[in-house]
């Protein structure tokens, strides 16, 4: 394990293994797996790219906590022997990150937070499977403390900044994975969502985030996150990469508590969408606080909608139906993190908002807890109706464009819910539900800040909203980018 703390280059290899005779190299996750799989393109040359590209922009963007150089750099040479032996896998020797909540053998959880953790001595099934796959596993992301905020900043790492431009966050909470991507340090990475946590950084650095089905991919060891409201996802630079990442880590461990049927991602993201209904949504729902929609969001939302239309997709304004939606959300989350914050070494560390959720969730983790979870059924069958009359719902991903570095720092805990309310009112309500949603890439700002759109749907509709992507995607609705 090489700790990387922020302003450190970490660690990577002496040297480049010879480059492969393919030009140009490949970049995504569906051509660096095919590469691989046509002897094109060795796994150590791919994993020694990926670790001196780390290795470079960690000074400037600090996406990762931890780069596992050494042990990356062995499973790469254990997957080039397994390739040249004639195996196949669908990621057998392709280099990807994972988020720091989820366990990596041999590593520790700090899930954003300091203090010593000890090391893990298992995967946690989501990894299982990616290994189970063939993936170099070449590090874990940075994550905000327990993964609160749509923002990834603390005093245990520093800032992790937008490969877009430094000055701004890449969002949060995925938003060292998110980093990551944008920055081409790795195709695709592992995020978890739990109010927008996988689609939000993906709105704010141009990337496709998928917030499967609540159980698509396993959080174990947790039977359920954050009381079912965090669910594991994908982040990745194209519709066909995000579904590669998405088949590859689905499944359930035994003892999870939500086990949907496998679909299959891939192939949906091959196969062009009937002629959908779709919503097209700009109303909040009710929290008791100030927000409102960015302009420039709300004009590239009607623009990609307009898109839409042109693929022969007919858009209707409509919003669904929230309701009391609101209340449900604050006992889950907040007993979630007094859960997790139990488990740190040395609480006295923890950020004083932290502290803050800890006392709210201890006040709301007994009755109200257990209200907020039975009326779940009521809240599915409220906002489902919508679903009686439309395919997929699209809405903005967030009401603003990235936040700059430090814009939320030193608030207490009320003035930052308020904030991140303002900023990202959209996505937290299919958190509560369970449902899949897809954010996709939807423009840039007039300063060039990337902005994101949702395309929502009912229960286990990540098929259908992996078509829609990918079809808008092969139209020309954004552009493929990276930034300089």
């Amino acid at each position: 394990m090489v700790p990387v703390p922020s302003g450190a280059a970490g660690a990577a290899p002496p040297g480049l293994t010879a480059a492969p005779a393919l030009a140009p190299a490949p970049e995504g996750l569906v051509e660096m797996a095919a590469a691989l799989a046509e002897g094109g393109v060795s796994a150590r040359w791919l994993t020694e790219r990926a670790l001196r590209r780390i290795a470079a922009a960690q000074p400037r963007l600090n996406a990762f906590r931890t780069v596992r150089a050494e042990a990356a750099l062995a499973e790469a040479d254990a997957a080039d022997r397994r390739l040249a032996a004639g195996e196949r896998l669908p990621l057998l020797g392709v280099p990807v990150a994972v988020k720091d909540d989820m366990d990596l053998s041999g590593e520790p959880t700090a899930f954003g937070c300091a203090g010593a953790f000890a090391a893990k001595t298992a995967d946690s099934e989501a990894v299982r499977r990616l290994r189970a796959a063939g993936a170099v596993i070449v590090g874990k992301t940075q994550t905000p403390e327990l993964g609160q905020w749509p923002f990834t900043e603390g005093a245990a790492f520093g800032q992790t900044r937008n490969p877009w431009n430094p000055d701004y966050t890449p969002g949060g909470s995925s938003g060292g994975s998110a980093a990551a991507v944008a920055a081409g340090l790795v195709p695709a990475a592992l995020g978890s969502d739990g109010a927008g946590s996988v689609r939000i950084p993906a709105a704010w650095t141009h990337l496709i985030g998928v917030k499967p089905q609540r159980g698509r991919i396993s959080t174990w060891p947790e039977p359920e996150s954050f009381n079912g409201l965090t669910v594991n996802g994908v982040l990745a630079r194209t519709v066909a990469d995000a579904a590669l990442l998405l088949d590859a880590a689905a499944g359930q461990h035994a003892e999870d508590l939500h086990r949907p049927a496998r679909i299959p991602a891939a192939e949906a993201a091959r196969r062009a969408p009937r002629r959908l209904r779709i919503a097209l949504s700009f109303g909040m729902p009710f929290t008791a606080t100030p927000k409102s929609l960015d302009p420039e969001i709300r004009s590239a939302v009607e623009r990609l909608a307009g898109r839409l239309e042109s693929l022969g997709h007919e858009v209707v304004p409509e919003d669904p139906r929230y309701g009391p939606i609101g209340l449900t959300f604050v006992p889950r989350a907040t007993a979630g993190v007094r859960d997790w914050a139990a488990r740190v070494p040395d609480r006295a560390l923890l950020d004083r908002r932290t502290h803050e959720a800890v006392r709210t969730g201890r006040i709301l983790g007994g009755l109200p807890l257990r209200v907020s979870r039975r009326s779940e059924a009521g809240l599915r069958w409220r906002v489902g109706e919508i679903f009686g009359r439309y395919d997929v719902v699209l809405t903005p991903t967030t009401a603003t464009p990235p936040l700059r570095i430090g814009a939320l720092a030193g608030l207490g805990a009320m003035a930052t819910d308020r904030a991140m309310i303002a900023a990202c009112p959209y996505a937290w309500t299919w958190n509560v539900l369970g449902w899949p949603g897809v954010n996709v890439p939807a423009g840039f700002t007039t300063t060039g800040l990337p902005l994101g759109a949702q395309l929502l749907g009912p229960a286990h509709s990540e098929p259908l909203l992996l078509a829609l992507a990918a079809q808008a995607e092969a139209a020309g609705a954004w552009l493929p980018a990276l930034p300089s």
